[in-house]
């Protein structure tokens, strides 16, 4: 099964079907082409994509039939609803013929997470999920892990938070005492550690336990892992009384006292031990137009905790879904909207994380959907709604942690609107909108003229938008000059922005913000009147009497009067946040610039073979570049996704 949009079709005509652009004339020809390129469609299984005049994705969408449910978009009128305004806006379609509803369920559900449609429900998670790790070795190391697994290592998890996966490592340390150590550290101890000293490691390190005793623990400690703590006990039991009959009862006595511990750990979490081994808890709350997906998770029968995610595009989604009348053959056009974000969360958040067996929901879904998920995991996937017993606590449990996350969510957002509206009372703007409403903020750091860096960051639709923040290095200036860094950055932002703005391509910041006073405001003010924009949208956030916070004064450009908004201001505190957002981001961007001058880490980064990644592992490994440099080729070696080659190849680049 594929789920590449390249993939071959096992019938059908050619796969990619893209229109003509609807905006190529005046003339009604360019929508004669592309409903003639509906027309040609074939009726087979199949993902469509919408595009609009600028190239940007409208919906993505599948189809048992391509034929018939793309013509429907173009056969109603669907009015001014929000499919309409949708429909309208299509300028150019493409298709991708697949081989059945699976593929076609995962292709869309990729395109979705790649593209962002906007009349898509998507769900955005950029965390990857930690395990719990236990390295391979010949006394294997349980860790802390987060990115790719590998078949070399044993792996646990996924956990829903790093403070999910350091409990049960320590709850490991205190039944099996597994170590924890750096192989480093390992194989170079002549005496044993604190942990052993308080008994939370057996002492591998320096022969005080055998290959065969550690590796029984090691065992021990995976089944508990799986669930398996009855069976984990009994063996204990078995091993504890076969040591008593040989009258070894100081070994007997040591494993007494981990049947203790792991009888305490037991007890302590009696309230999480259930029935189910794997299982993943979802429940979904709808209100004031967001959405919040709750999902808890069950390992080995330990409830580890969860995890709330927020969808974007969901009230145009569920629009346009809704909208879709019969043609969507039998997938329940009008599913209430928690059952159309409940399936999204689960058809996009499944097919890179793992799924368990049951998954315990608060509102039902298609059989079909698990029926995909069970063919793309190979994992016999079972859903539950109505749970009983502890099933049900926890679903209950997962309810209440939605609820209160979206009811934060709904807080937060009431709060930064607000701001919002009052900073655009407070200095009488009329933007086109309030979400549309953009400020960009930029300041200047260094470190006596070191490593001059200044920073944009961007507040849009009531909040800070990181993806949009932009880094400028400064150079060819007397070094400290503030003023001189400030012209070059506001020349190399807005330069080319400007000639945008004036075949009207593009529009200016309805707010610039400028971290000083006067003169910092004075030399933007130069370089808008050299490039022909707006004054009126400059500010500079001038520090008070004593650079106190809450007694700033916003300077104009334009020539209005200086204003004090006053220390419990609304609008002053969303300034403020903005201000020391673009602060920080500069003076991150500066140290770690400073850091590069001064460590010279430009010899890793000449290396061939050593990315990002790696030099990141070798310099947390050896705690910096001369702890690099005075590695063995062996401890090269040793640290994840250095190979023996790209070893030796570091060791000959620093020496």
């Amino acid at each position: 099964m594929s789920d590449s949009p390249t993939s071959e079709p096992t019938s059908g005509p050619e796969q990619r079907r893209p229109a003509a652009p609807a905006c190529a004339s005046a003339s009604d020809a360019p929508r004669d082409r592309l409903l003639a390129e509906v027309a040609a469609l074939p009726s087979l299984p199949g993902v469509y994509r919408y595009y609009d005049a600028d190239g940007q994705v409208l919906y993505v969408g599948k189809a048992r039939n391509l034929k018939k449910r793309v013509s429907s978009y173009f056969q109603k009128n669907h009015g001014g609803t929000r499919i309409g305004h949708m429909v309208t806006k299509i300028a150019r379609l493409e298709t991708t013929v697949v081989r059945s509803e699976a593929e076609a369920l995962l292709l869309e559900n990729n395109l979705i997470k790649t593209l962002n449609p906007r009349f898509n429900i998507l769900f955005r998670d950029d965390k990857s999920y930690p395990y719990l790790k236990i390295a391979s070795h010949a006394y294997p190391r349980v860790a802390y892990y987060r990115g790719s697994v590998d078949r070399k290592h044993r792996y646990f998890g996924p956990y829903p938070s790093a403070w999910a996966v350091k409990e049960t490592i320590q709850l490991l340390q205190k039944v099996f005492r597994l170590r924890t150590c750096e192989d480093t550290v390992f194989c170079n101890r002549t005496r044993p550690c604190l942990l052993y000293q308080i008994k939370r490691c057996s002492g591998p390190c320096v022969g005080l336990v055998s290959p065969d005793d550690y590796a029984r623990d090691v065992a021990h400690a995976e089944r508990f892992l799986l669930g398996e703590q009855q069976e984990v006990m009994e063996a204990l039991q078995a091993q504890m009384m076969a040591h008593a009959e040989r009258l070894e009862f100081e070994k007997a006595a040591e494993i007494r006292n981990q049947l203790s511990a792991l009888s305490r750990v037991l007890h302590q979490q009696a309230v999480d031990i259930g029935s189910d081994k794997d299982a993943d808890i979802l429940a979904v709350r709808v209100q004031g137009g967001k959405a919040c997906v709750n999902l808890a998770m069950v390992r080995g029968g330990r409830h580890l905790g969860d995890r709330a995610y927020f969808p974007s595009h969901v009230e145009d989604a569920a629009s346009v879904r809704a909208e879709e009348g019969e043609d969507t053959e039998g997938e329940a056009p009008d599913a209430p909207i928690e059952v159309q974000v409940l399936e999204a969360f689960i058809a996009q958040h499944y097919l890179e994380s793992p799924v368990p067996g049951l998954l315990v929901l608060s509102h039902p879904v298609s059989g079909g959907l698990l029926q995909v998920l069970t063919e793309h995991s190979g994992v016999k996937v079972t859903a539950v709604h109505q749970p009983r017993e502890q099933r049900r606590v926890w679903l209950e449990m997962a309810q209440k942690g939605a609820e209160l996350a979206l009811a934060r969510l709904l807080a937060e957002e009431g709060s930064q609107q607000a701001r919002t509206r009052a900073l655009v009372e407070a200095l009488d703007l009329s933007p086109e909108s309030l979400d549309s409403f953009r400020i960009e903020c930029f300041d200047v750091s260094h470190t006596a003229g070191e490593a001059t860096q200044a920073s944009c960051v961007v507040f849009e639709n009531h909040r800070m938008q990181p993806s949009q923040y932009r880094r400028f290095n400064i150079d060819g200036i007397t070094p400290g000059d503030d003023y001189a860094a400030m012209r070059q950055v506001l020349t190399r932002r807005y330069a080319k922005l400007a000639e945008a703005v004036q075949k009207g391509e593009a529009r200016l910041p309805d707010l610039v913000l400028v971290d000083g006073g006067r003169g910092q405001v004075s030399v933007a003010r130069e370089v808008f009147e050299e490039l022909g924009l707006d004054l009126g949208v400059i500010v500079g956030v001038e520090k008070g009497e004593g650079r106190k916070v809450g007694l700033e004064e916003l300077v104009f450009a334009d020539g209005r009067e200086k204003v004090s908004l006053g220390k419990d201001s609304a609008a002053l505190m969303l300034i403020a946040q903005i201000r020391d957002e673009a602060h920080r981001f500069a003076i991150t961007g500066m140290r770690a610039r400073r850091a590069s001058v001064r460590t010279r880490s430009s010899r890793l980064e000449d290396i061939p073979g050593v990315g990002p990644k790696k030099r990141a592992r070798l310099l947390q490994r050896f705690g910096g570049l001369r702890g690099v440099a005075a590695a063995s080729v062996d401890d090269l070696a040793s640290v994840e996704g250095i190979s023996r080659e790209l070893a030796e190849e570091i060791y000959r680049a620093l020496h």
